[in-house]
């Protein structure tokens, strides 16, 4: 771990150089079935493994019929694959231009998937879901800009400060929440934070590709639900 967190330390400039010119204009990817674009300015999902990942995961869910929300959806991969498998879809991020990427690519996958550009869950209304996919920012450091809060949690890492304040009202007991992290984060610092507002990581999962591990967090709660009131 320590050995492949050096390279990245070495690589990441020219990798971070490299990604800004590549992004400068709409780049195609394909991932199971599914054609779309990047557009620029919006989290990338070719040169990383998390969202792939994360496709491969839900893929075993059972989730037709369920309402299912992707929080922070970059191109809207994962929200056009849920949409795919039967699921009802919401995608949401605080980035218009991801707003935007989404809609792109369901409609050029003909899947129907409802958008809100939101800060967490800022501009939701009271509405419950089954299903909740997560693939968080982690760096900590401050976002500058919306293309940079796809990757910077705030250097206290605000990011799951407000995440855990805000998501109670939006699940049941019967929900499945779920956040994707690789080695290279602070997996320990986050746990903490989780269970300060009463939240539990449990892992579900765990992969290893291109020398680096990747973990599926089951996000549950201690609190109680008051499911008359859904």
């Amino acid at each position: 771990m320590g050995s492949n967190r050096f390279k990245k330390r070495i690589l990441s400039p020219f990798l971070k150089r490299f990604a800004t010119y590549y992004f400068s204009k709409p780049r195609p990817f394909s991932y199971k079935g599914i054609k779309g674009v990047v557009l620029p300015g919006v989290f990338y999902p070719i040169f990383t493994i998390s969202t792939k990942l994360l496709i491969d995961f839900i893929e075993n869910l059972e989730i037709e019929g369920k309402s299912f929300l992707e929080l922070g959806c970059g191109t809207g991969i994962i929200s056009v694959f849920a949409a795919q498998e039967g699921a009802i879809v919401t995608a949401s991020d605080i980035n218009p231009k991801a707003i935007e990427n989404t809609r792109q690519n369901a409609e050029r996958n003909k899947v129907t998937v409802k958008l809100v550009q939101s800060d967490l869950f800022d501009s939701f209304d009271n509405q419950k879901f089954d299903v909740i996919v997560i693939n968080p920012p982690y760096y900590p450091k401050e976002p500058k800009t919306d293309a940079e809060k796809a990757w910077f949690c705030g250097s206290e890492f605000q990011y799951f400060t407000r995440l855990f304040n805000s998501i109670f009202p939006f699940i049941t007991s019967r929900s499945e929440v779920y956040m994707i992290f690789s080695e290279d984060c602070d997996i320990q610092r986050i746990r903490v934070i989780a269970e300060e507002k009463a939240f539990l990581l449990e892992e579900v999962e765990r992969r290893r590709k291109w020398s680096e591990w990747n973990y599926i967090f089951k996000i549950k709660t201690t609190r109680m639900y008051h499911e008359q009131s859904i």
